[in-house]
C-alpha cells in the first residue's frame, strides 16, 4: 500500500468524508520512521526529493557538544540516554532524537566550579540540537545554569517514583 502524506483522506470540517477519485502520488511518498539508537556508528544515505540527500543515523556513539560558558565544542562519547520529554520508552530503548537529554563522557576537559559535581562522576548532561534521523548527526549543547537544575530536578523525581 505505502506510506502517503497526502490529506484527500481526512475528513471535511463537518464531519464530512471527501471523495477520494485520485491515485497516490510519487511527492506524497513518506517512509517508515526509523529512529536512531545508541551504538556503534551506523549511518544510511536516503535519497529524498529532487535528487537531495539525507543521512539516517540508525546508531551513534559520539557526537559534537558545544560548551557555551568555556566557547568550547568537542567530539565526545555519548554514554546513556536520561531524559525525553516526549516518551520514558524512547529512554528505555536509548533512542536519540532532537531535545534528548544524554550523559557524555567528561574526561580531558576544563573543570568549571559550577559543573563540578558533574565532572567527579565523569558525565556531563548534554542535550541534542540537531535531528539525528535527518542529518546523521548528534550535535548539541552542555547543560548549564537553570536547564541544568530543571532538568536535575526532572531526573530526580523520576527517581523517586
Amino acid at each position: 500500500m505505502g506510506i502517503s502524506r497526502d490529506s484527500r483522506h481526512k475528513h471535511y470540517k463537518t464531519g464530512g468524508r471527501s471523495n477520494v477519485s485520485i491515485k497516490k502520488r510519487k511527492y506524497e511518498m513518506g517512509r517508515p520512521a526509523t529512529p536512531c539508537k545508541l551504538g556503534n556508528k551506523r549511518v544510511r544515505v536516503v535519497r529524498c526529493r529532487g535528487g537531495n540527500k539525507k543521512y539516517r543515523a540508525l546508531r551513534l556513539d559520539t557526537g559534537n557538544y558545544a560548551w557555551g560558558s568555556e566557547n568550547v565544542t568537542k567530539k565526545v562519547r555519548i554514554l546513556d540516554v536520561v531524559y525525553n520529554a516526549t516518551s520514558n520508552e524512547l529512554v528505555r530503548t536509548k533512542t536519540l532524537l532532537k531535545n534528548t537529554i544524554q550523559k557524555a563522557r567528561a574526561a580531558n576537559q576544563k573543570l568549571d566550579i559550577n559543573l563540578e559535581e558533574q565532572f567527579q562522576s565523569g558525565r556531563l548532561l548534554a542535550c541534542i540540537a540537531s535531528r539525528p534521523g535527518q542529518c546523521g548527526r548528534a550535535d548539541g549543547y552542555v547543560l548549564e545554569g537553570e536547564e541544568l537544575s530543571f532538568y536535575r530536578r526532572k531526573l530526580e523525581k523520576k527517581k523517586k517514583n
